[in-house]
């Protein structure tokens, strides 16, 4: 089966204030995780870096694993390549989150579907600030 993106998801996930834990954001500030991230940040969310080196970003403190996060997460922002994708997925759903967002050209339709499954709001392949423009927001 093959995962169709939602608008009225995307627009509600981009709308609603959260807590947006971001998968593979470094301080590397060529990557695109670092921009959609600060541009995350700046729509009213708070963001958590994820990332084995837990480095803080945007002045948000960083965890080397969705694990490590304390508190809840609303999204969790996939930055991996598609071949890891469904285990930070199986992550996101152990943790609780609400929310699955792989970035554009990260697709893993059974980790979409599993996520889908447990309840969680899914996005693949796309981009926040994409989005949000698309949609005028």
């Amino acid at each position: 089966m093959t995962h169709h993106n939602d608008t009225d998801v995307i627009r509600r996930l981009l709308t609603t204030p959260g807590r947006w834990a971001v998968v593979g954001l470094s301080t590397n500030t060529a990557r695109a995780a670092y921009g959609v991230a600060e541009f995350v940040q700046a729509r009213g969310n708070e963001i958590v870096p994820v990332h084995p080196s837990a480095p803080t970003v945007h002045g948000a403190t960083g965890y080397a694993t969705l694990a490590d996060v304390p508190g809840d997460v609303d999204v969790v922002d996939v930055f991996v390549n598609s071949a890891l994708a469904g285990a930070v997925v199986d992550e996101a759903i152990a943790v609780g989150a609400r929310a699955v967002w792989l970035q554009l050209g990260v697709v893993d339709e059974d980790a979409a579907a599993r996520a889908a499954a447990a309840g969680l709001d899914v996005v693949m392949d796309t981009c926040p600030i994409i989005e949000a423009r698309r949609l005028g927001l």
